[in-house]
């Protein structure tokens, strides 16, 4: 009888971590101007503004329409979900080289900064066809802020 109850309460607890897990995910801001509420309601004051169309945040919780973000920064609150699009860029969390093809010993396009928004295009396993303002080209994909999937 132990034995059930063991193995009931942690089929439960993996049952829960994956439910978890599975709500945080990746998206972007679809328009270059979205408020973000102090509680998940239209008639909630605005906690702040962002001013960045594609920037990256992290679902961690949702209720009704409105889902709970969280940024690079650590700033959270509550977003509708009109003003959310799935994932397609990342904040690289420190500097690297832009290269013309997938691979360390192709030519090197540019130096990008830490903190930099890239959108990507696809990926092949550790690299990453990227776009910002100027440049094209790829990227060893670690060290990230966003998701690739």
């Amino acid at each position: 009888m132990k034995k059930k109850i063991t193995i009931y309460f942690l089929s439960l607890s993996i049952l829960f971590i994956q439910h978890s897990i599975a709500e945080q995910k990746f998206l972007s801001l679809k328009n270059s101007k979205v408020n973000v509420r102090h509680n998940p309601s239209l008639n909630s004051p605005v906690k702040y503004i962002y001013t960045k169309k594609n920037l990256p945040v992290k679902m961690i919780d949702k209720k009704e329409n409105f889902r709970r973000i969280v940024d690079l920064k650590n700033n959270s609150g509550w977003i509708h979900r009109s003003q959310l699009k799935p994932s397609i860029s990342i904040i690289i969390l420190e500097d690297k080289i832009l290269f013309k093809k997938p691979s360390n010993f192709s030519k090197p396009i540019a130096r990008l900064e830490k903190g930099r928004l890239l959108i990507v295009k696809k990926c092949q396993n550790i690299w990453c066809k990227i776009k910002t303002d100027d440049y094209s080209g790829w990227v060893e994909i670690d060290n990230i802020w966003g998701s690739i999937k």
